[in-house]
């Protein structure tokens, strides 16, 4: 993300997040590459908004679930890159619970969401999971794939 934070980079993504700040699902498609744009691009295509939700969310660390549309600055991206994916630290785990808790109420008790990302490790599963339990699923491609 530092070429993202660079003032005198003069690419299109960057002018553009240095002059009004960028999505969020482009911030991460730009840091991983093919790694989160077919994800992204399945969760547009596939992805069902629960009440008063959006289709497709991502886990911010510090800032638990956002709408990959939403537009964040480059002081709340650094903000961000201060936080570790890790369920020890208060600031991710907290957040990530209360979006979860609230994600839960509004897809009921029949709503599912489906978690495009490592199961391997508990970052991001273990939370979903207790919060979610049999309504969380995974594509059954990123099972046994190590942490993805």
């Amino acid at each position: 993300m530092g070429l993202l934070l660079n003032p005198r980079a003069a690419f299109a993504l960057a002018s553009e997040f240095q002059q009004k700040g960028a999505a969020v699902g482009e911030l991460f498609q730009f840091a991983s590459g093919l790694y989160f744009r077919g994800k992204l691009a399945y969760a547009r295509a596939f992805g069902r908004a629960p009440r008063g939700g959006s289709g497709a969310l991502a886990i911010v660390p510090g800032r638990g679930l956002m709408d990959v549309e939403q537009r964040i600055t480059a002081e709340e991206l650094r903000a961000i890159g201060e936080v570790p994916v890790d369920v020890r630290d208060a600031r991710y785990r907290e957040a990530l619970v209360r979006d979860v808790e609230l994600l839960a109420s509004r897809l009921g008790k029949r709503g599912e969401a489906v978690l495009l990302g490592s199961i391997a490790t508990g970052k991001y599963a273990d939370v979903l999971l207790d919060i979610l339990g049999d309504r969380l699923l995974f594509p059954p491609s990123f099972v046994g794939r190590g942490d993805m």
